[in-house]
């Protein structure tokens, strides 16, 4: 297997990077409180764990073979996004951060779960990303293909679900700042409503390289 210090570089400087992850991440812990956001990177991760098993079973190539099902999953992708952005623009409640903690319920989890794992489960970019880079790092003769997918996957995730977390808390501490400020929290709302929307429509202009 290659060098694994490279490989973690490669994803620290992915996961750095501004995209609806993010964005979403930073919105729903500003907006609903630590357990919604940490539940949201929960569905972020399962999300890439599903990529990487797709990378690995060859599903870009299908993409390359029938190009038809990378647009299903783009335009797919694009609406969900376009969607959230717009029911991010129309949000008005703030959680109420003078408590400890932002009561909400079972159902509440499960849909930010849900809503993590379609928001990167439906970009084909994510997917292009892991058949891209996990290739590189594979050596035919360090042993089992599937195995070194398994354990450079497992590297993916977790570095991710690190990132996803923080975003997650700096979202809370966001919300608690923009709880003092109604204009702040008017301009928040807007801002990563508008940049969800930018991403949907990015998307739908993304080709297969």
């Amino acid at each position: 297997m290659a060098e694994l210090g490279l490989f973690l570089m490669a994803l620290t400087v992915a996961y750095l990077l501004p995209g609806p992850d993010m964005i979403l991440l930073l919105q729903t812990g500003a907006r609903q409180g630590r357990g919604a956001a940490l539940a949201t990177a929960v569905g972020l991760g399962v999300a890439r764990g599903c990529h990487v098993a797709l990378a690995a079973l060859g599903l870009s190539a299908l993409f390359k073979t029938a190009p038809w099902t990378f647009d299903v999953v783009r335009l797919a992708g694009a609406a969900y996004l376009l969607w959230i952005g717009f029911q991010c623009l129309r949000t008005t409640l703030l959680p109420n951060f003078e408590g400890a903690t932002v009561e909400v319920g079972k159902r509440h989890y499960y849909e930010a779960i849900r809503r993590g794992l379609l928001t990167n489960l439906l970009n084909p970019k994510a997917l292009l990303f892991c058949s891209v880079l996990l290739p590189q790092f594979i050596d035919p003769q360090a042993g089992p293909v599937l195995g070194q997918f398994a354990i450079l996957g497992v590297v993916l995730v977790g570095v991710g679900l690190l990132f996803d977390c923080a975003y997650a808390l700096a979202g809370v501490a966001l919300g608690r700042w923009l709880h003092r400020s109604p204009s702040a929290q008017r301009v928040q709302q807007w801002l990563f409503g508008s940049l969800l929307i930018g991403f949907a429509v990015r998307l739908t202009f993304v080709q297969q390289s």
